[in-house]
């Protein structure tokens, strides 16, 4: 058992640009590049094994032959299923304006996970703004209208945002990530999105990307947003670095540790680790390992449960995401 890095499966959605490419280093084909999927055993984008024995196989296999890697609290109801889906994403442009089914809706009509997830927004330029709820109280009436129309961001909650921000998206919530921001996304396992406007675009045949609004009016949540104003978050400072959390809720807990010179800490029989390093660089060993997997900015470790006792040497900023 030892810290695997994991090697993402990229996307060339129609709104992506080159940042992951040139600023996080990612090694994938596609152009422009809208997504990597970090730690996914998704099958429309199987992250695999980069070092270690493992190396080569898709972690989906390797959570299928060792399901006990998960942990006792994320077993899931299928053999080595993974519960969440870490990712990049770079909006060059808007994406559509879109909402996400929850769990029960999803797994009767699409045989899949609902999706709730977070955004942590890594970086913004001067102006940038996403959607996030509705800014009024709506009906599907009004709704077709105004996608018929062109009219619908008056009905739109938007929000200024910078680095640092953080937005928890629970499913039912129509949202849209506007163009000029970069994110780490940790979502459930799933890839269901109902489309409720996509500005008229054209993709690289010259269609028109398919709408769901029939789909989506049955799981959005049709009142006034809630409100989404950062509000100041505990920071704990130790010996070596900082750590805060950032989001919890019963599909996950993802916390910012900014590491000066080391950070401690032990990967329980519970559940699983992820490490996704968004600065910096450093190594990691764990109990039992004397070499350090090295790793840099844009890398993503998956830590099987029961590890034990991992440290952390070098100068970064990692988010670790847990169930």
């Amino acid at each position: 058992m030892e810290p695997m890095l994991l090697r993402p499966v990229g996307k060339d959605y129609l709104w992506g640009g080159s940042r992951l490419k040139n600023e996080y280093y990612k090694d994938c084909p596609q152009k422009p590049l809208a997504e990597t999927w970090e730690c996914s055993v998704h099958p429309d984008g199987p992250s695999k094994i980069a070092n270690g024995g493992e190396k080569g196989k898709t972690l989906a296999a390797v959570l299928h032959e060792l399901p006990e890697y998960l942990g006792t609290k994320a077993s899931g109801e299928l053999r080595g299923e993974l519960p969440i889906l870490v990712k990049f994403i770079d909006a060059e442009k808007d994406l559509s304006v879109q909402v996400h089914p929850s769990d029960e809706y999803a797994r009767e009509h699409e045989h899949q996970n609902g999706k709730t997830e977070m955004w942590y927004v890594l970086d913004a330029k001067p102006g940038a703004t996403l959607v996030c709820g509705f800014a009024h109280d709506v009906t599907p009436e009004i709704l077709r209208t105004a996608v018929e129309t062109g009219t619908l961001g008056k009905h739109l909650q938007k929000v200024s945002v910078c680095s640092g921000d953080i937005f928890y998206i629970p499913a039912g919530t129509i949202h849209a990530i506007g163009k000029g921001i970069l994110i780490a996304e940790i979502q459930e396992s799933s890839n269901v999105t109902y489309r409720v406007y996509d500005y008229d675009r054209v993709d690289k045949n010259g269609q028109k990307r398919p709408l769901h609004f029939d789909k989506a009016v049955q799981v959005l949540n049709m009142k006034a947003g809630a409100d989404v104003r950062q509000r100041p978050r505990k920071v704990d400072y130790y010996y070596g670095c900082a750590r805060e959390i950032l989001c919890r809720s019963k599909y996950f807990e993802t916390e910012r540790v900014r590491v000066n010179l080391g950070f401690s800490f032990t990967v329980m029989f519970t559940s699983f680790q992820v490490l996704l390093c968004i600065n910096g660089g450093g190594g990691i060993t764990s109990e039992g390992k004397h070499k350090p997997l090295r790793f840099k900015k844009g890398d993503c470790i998956f830590l099987p449960a029961g590890l034990g006792r991992c440290h952390v040497l070098g100068k970064c900023e990692m988010l670790k995401i847990r169930c």
